[in-house]
């Protein structure tokens, strides 16, 4: 069994191009599950710097020094910021308050269109079930709603935690987007001098998390943009949570489509019933989920769907469980880092040494 063993770790791993891809590897995802959350506004100005990276790239093909091309990616950066602080966030603060405190009566009228379900499927559901069902609904909504709307000492400590995170993640993503060369040959340097499996992985990586970054980043404001007009022309309420909601499910494939559906044809039921609007806008819900899940998302990752389905499921449970939002954001581009990792991998007969001459 040793012999086995020993001879395993031989074929794979006597080379040192995979030994310091394997060092490297491990130290990082020690220091992600370790200190991910002291990391939280570095990860952010990471992403953020991705994102803002290829306007200053655009830039610069009209000759434009990076310097000054950063200062107005940066400042369109920070009135992007400005606006959606002042005009985006109170909106969806008002309606998603209004939505919280509206789901007890949504929960009281949908009682009697789930006490229906007993009269006509006797032998499956009783009435008694359906009663604890609703009760116990209730009771979390209204402790759930005292929560979002109650100002506690946890909520101070947030809201302080948040504006200096609205300070030292725009100065990290300015640093970075500035100094990005800088950076880059700093973290080379504790590298050994012939990595070139790890250059290989790595170029391949940072084009496809790049890549992927301003994508999805692209893909939620069009998903929100579109919903948004589309609940608007309908006249639904909620327009602008919902439709918020809509896009950040792009978020996590698949799964993501699923759960904001709930709450969108709840509102919409409970606001005209099974009507004619009811129908259409599920019938246009449906269409923007197919067109972006057939259309959008091939246009914006067409270096990334060779990703099986199921893949990217595992990916997305996997990395959500162990490191949670930040884990579903980058689950694609991890299972793309493990694809690249098994492509760069050397064949056998790289790894093995040479045969020794007579």
């Amino acid at each position: 069994m040793l012999k086995l063993i020993n001879d395993w770790y031989n074929q794979h791993f006597s080379n040192p191009q995979v030994a310091i891809l394997v060092l490297i590897l491990l130290i990082g995802s020690s220091v992600i599950i370790f200190a991910g959350g002291i990391l939280t506004p570095i990860l952010a100005a990471v992403v953020l710097a991705y994102l803002l990276d290829g306007g200053v790239e655009w830039l610069r093909q009209f000759k434009i020094p990076r310097t000054i091309a950063v200062l107005v990616v940066f400042s369109l950066f920070l009135l992007s910021i400005t606006l959606l602080l002042l005009v985006l966030a109170p909106m969806l603060l008002k309606q998603a308050s209004q939505f919280v405190v509206a789901v007890p009566n949504m929960i009281s009228n949908g009682q009697q269109v789930l006490m229906l379900l007993p009269e006509k499927y006797p032998n499956i559901i009783s009435e008694e079930v359906v009663l604890e069902i609703l009760n116990s609904l209730r009771t979390h909504v209204t402790q759930a709603s005292q929560q979002v709307l109650s100002f506690s000492i946890a909520s101070v400590f947030d809201l302080i935690a948040f504006m200096v995170y609205l300070v030292v993640v725009p100065l990290l993503v300015f640093f970075f987007l500035k100094d990005r060369n800088s950076i880059l040959q700093w973290f080379s340097s504790f590298l050994p001098a012939d990595r070139s499996l790890v250059s290989k992985v790595w170029k391949d990586l940072n084009l496809k998390i790049a890549g992927y970054v301003r994508g999805k980043f692209l893909e939620i404001l069009i998903v929100w943009v579109i919903t948004f007009v589309t609940f608007l022309f309908f006249g639904l309420q909620y327009s602008m949570l919902l439709s918020f909601l809509v896009g950040v499910s792009v978020l996590i494939p698949f799964v993501g489509a699923v759960i904001v559906t709930i709450p969108v044809v709840a509102v919409a039921y409970f606001q005209w019933g099974y009507t004619n609007d009811f129908i259409y806008v599920m019938i246009a819900f449906a269409v923007i989920q197919f067109l972006d899940g057939n259309l959008l998302v091939p246009l914006l990752f067409s270096e990334m769907v060779n990703l099986h389905p199921a893949a990217i499921i595992i990916a997305v449970l996997f990395f959500g469980a162990i490191w949670g939002v930040w884990g579903v954001f980058f689950a694609i581009p991890l299972a793309t880092l493990i694809h690249a990792i098994i492509n760069a991998w050397p064949a056998d007969d790289a790894i093995k040494p040479p045969a020794l001459k007579a």
